[in-house]
């Protein structure tokens, strides 16, 4: 699912209009962006976690060259999905509304 096919399906499911549910998913991002800058953990429940986690520095060899490099220090993002996503991969519950 491509990012037109999911403000589309979005906007089907809230009732909204595309560009209304485009906004929101931009503002959604911006908010969650502004969180993680912070060094802010993001749990959704029955979704999963988003947070930052720092990458150490290491040392890479180049195979063709033999050249040592040194790859700096860097924040990544991390994503752990709950344990309710993951059983519904799982069961294949597509669609389907929890009662």
């Amino acid at each position: 699912m491509n990012n037109k096919e999911f403000i589309a399906e979005l906007a089907k499911r809230t009732e909204m209009t595309a560009k209304e549910s485009q906004q929101l998913v931009d503002r959604l991002i911006e908010i969650m962006a502004d969180a993680l800058d912070d060094g802010d953990t993001i749990n959704i429940q029955g979704f999963g976690s988003f947070e930052t986690r720092k990458k150490t520095e290491r040392i890479i060899v180049n195979p063709a060259t033999k050249q040592r490099q040194l790859i700096p220090p860097k924040l990544t993002v991390s994503f752990k999905p709950s344990t309710v996503l993951k059983d519904k991969i799982k069961s294949g519950t597509k669609g389907q509304a929890d009662s």
